[in-house]
């Protein structure tokens, strides 16, 4: 089922998003993780994306282990960025063979050390390109990526909500945030998307603090403010990380709580594969 059609029926629910396993280990510890999780009966599931072969490939593996559970609604993530317009529409097809009809359409981050990448260099330079391809298949609901505190390469908010209105006016038909840790980021962003005329389904992205230098890495690469109170009183616990993980996970329960308590109770959670932390927070809210 599309996700805009299950988004359209339940204005509440959580979803899930994992991250491929890189050995067989890893491999069963992601299907022991989607046995937990899926009775808390999500509104649908997403899988990152590997850039490169072999990380296509864990993709393409961790998809089709999320499809055995025939309860769940997988979304696949797909980026562009650097690829070939044939490749991706092969990728495509094989999904819409397996009977999916959702995808996360991402532009995907440039190499590494490479300060002069060139965008234009391929056939798809950004998410709205890749929306734009969906949109011809007439299949898939097409999901894009918004930013409540801007986008890291974009010179202002009015510049971001610029390129998010573009995605959406290419086709996409709900949106999800990028991870935020104070909610006023997420009520600003969807009153600007409210009067620039955007009506999507917008899910907040919701990542479970535990342990703040990790989280400090992913917020520097996104422009996401750690709040100043819980940075420090994380960083307090440097050295006892079960008493940081309680911290942090307190303060994400009461960031949930907060939306919920203001009408937002549809979320997703970057689950980053640790199922415990997820169901402690869920235990916590329901």
């Amino acid at each position: 089922m599309k996700i805009s059609r299950i988004l359209k029926n339940n204005d509440q629910g959580v979803s899930f998003e994992f991250f491929p396993a890189r050995t067989e280990k890893g491999r069963k510890s992601l299907a022991d993780m989607i046995g937990i999780l899926k009775q808390y009966k999500p509104l649908y599931v997403s899988m990152t994306y590997g850039a490169g072969g072999g990380g296509r490939d864990r993709t393409k593996d961790a998809v089709s282990l999320l499809l055995e559970s025939k309860e769940l609604e997988v979304m696949p993530h797909l980026t562009c960025l650097g690829a070939e317009c044939g490749e991706i529409k092969d990728l495509l097809d094989e999904y819409k063979a397996k009977g999916i009809e959702n995808i996360m359409a991402l532009r995907g981050d440039p190499p590494e050390g490479v300060n002069d990448f060139d965008f234009t260099r391929k056939d798809f330079s950004y998410a709205i390109d890749l929306v734009k391809t969906l949109k011809d298949y007439s299949r898939f609901c097409i999901g894009v990526a918004v930013y409540p505190e801007g986008h890291i390469e974009t010179a202002s908010i009015e510049e971001d909500l610029e390129y998010t209105k573009q995605k959406i006016d290419a086709g996409a038909d709900f949106a999800v945030t990028q991870m935020f840790f104070d909610n006023k980021y997420y009520y600003s962003l969807i009153d600007r998307m409210h009067k620039k005329g955007i009506d999507i389904p917008v899910l907040p992205g919701i990542l479970p603090l535990t342990d703040v230098e990790k989280v400090k890495q992913f917020a520097s690469i996104c422009r996401a403010v750690i709040p100043k109170h819980i940075e420090e009183k994380m960083r307090c616990a440097i050295g006892h990380p079960e008493e940081m993980e309680k911290i942090g996970i307190d303060f994400t329960i009461e960031q949930c709580r907060q939306l919920i308590k203001n009408g937002i109770k549809r979320l997703h959670f970057f689950t980053l594969n640790k199922p415990q932390v997820i169901t402690r927070i869920l235990e916590a809210i329901k």
